[in-house]
């Protein structure tokens, strides 16, 4: 690991302490390195409408470190923005404060940005670099990404299956989770910004579809079928920037033949069996398994769109 990846994968930890009050604007983290490879400042966006990363670590620079800064290197995950929105563009600041270079994870693709920013930066004389550790700067991102690249939320299908594959036993409702995941569950929930399931759903098992396992804000709860169906433009003039659905089979599936998702995951429980049963949606081919963890015998897999 070079020095820019490793400055870049602290920008990334800081980012991540931004996760639940950020929204919906991204997840970003900034450091500033002297030339001797000091870390001078440190700064992430906490909140939505509150200075930006860049403009936290150059306020976490002590007054004495400030002579420093012509020579200093600039690490942030996500593109200086170069407009103004609720905050003043990140860009001047930097431009002002005189950083020698700036080193970027990734290009910003909302509107107002593309490129705007790094562009102003180079017009500037400042020496930039983009693309370090790009992936991963995306993927921390990846449903603001979504929402402004394709105008639609990030969509994660949710289901839990028995160790046969049923979601139910006959039709009836199954307690398939462990109070633990369960409690993982409803952690998701409080990290998205809305939920779904189907009429069918809704009516047999009354969801509340809340986070009462867990600490945060309760997702948007949305109920669909045929005469109500999902409405995507609705929910990106909503700002809603990631959906969870939960449905039953035909709920899942209904995104599934119409390509519409972006993760799946599925929860089995490796000791419970049905005779018979509503069976598990079918994975589609163009999966890739991200992660599989155990917990109290249950098998939590994710998986992304292959590459």
């Amino acid at each position: 690991m070079n020095n820019d990846e490793r400055y870049m994968r602290r920008c990334l930890q800081l980012a991540r302490q931004g996760r639940q009050n950020a929204k919906p604007n991204p997840m970003v983290g900034a450091v500033i390195v002297s030339n001797d490879g000091r870390i001078l400042g440190e700064g992430y966006h906490v909140r939505c409408g509150e200075a930006h990363a860049e403009v936290n670590a150059f306020a976490s620079v002590r007054p004495e470190d400030e002579p420093l800064l012509s020579s200093a290197t600039l690490y942030v995950s996500l593109e200086p923005c170069s407009h103004y929105g609720k905050t003043p563009p990140c860009a001047d600041l930097i431009i002002h404060k005189g950083v020698m270079r700036v080193v970027v994870g990734c290009i910003d693709p909302f509107a107002e940005v593309q490129g705007r920013g790094i562009q102003k930066l180079r017009d500037a004389g400042i020496d930039i670099t983009v693309g370090v550790l790009e992936a991963d700067c995306q993927a921390l991102n990846r449903r603001f990404f979504t929402f402004h690249r394709l105008g639609r939320p990030y969509i994660i299908l949710k289901w839990a299956q028995t160790a046969n594959g049923f979601i139910d036993d006959h039709g009836r409702a199954l307690q398939i989770s462990t109070p633990f995941t369960q409690m993982l569950s409803h952690k998701l929930r409080a990290e998205e910004d809305a939920i779904l399931v189907g009429r069918v759903t809704d009516e047999r098992e009354h969801p509340q579809l809340n986070v009462r396992h867990w600490v945060g804000l309760n997702p948007q709860r949305l109920v669909v079928d045929h005469r109500h169906p999902l409405n995507l433009e609705s929910l990106h003039a909503q700002n809603v920037q990631s959906l969870i659905v939960e449905g039953g089979r035909k709920t899942l599936e209904s995104f599934l033949l119409q390509d519409l998702w972006d993760e799946i995951r599925v929860e089995t429980n490796m000791r419970l069996t049905v005779s018979g049963g509503t069976r598990a949606p079918q994975l589609p081919a163009t999966v890739a398994l991200a992660s599989s963890e155990q917990y109290d015998g249950n098998t939590i897999q994710r998986f992304y769109r292959m590459r």
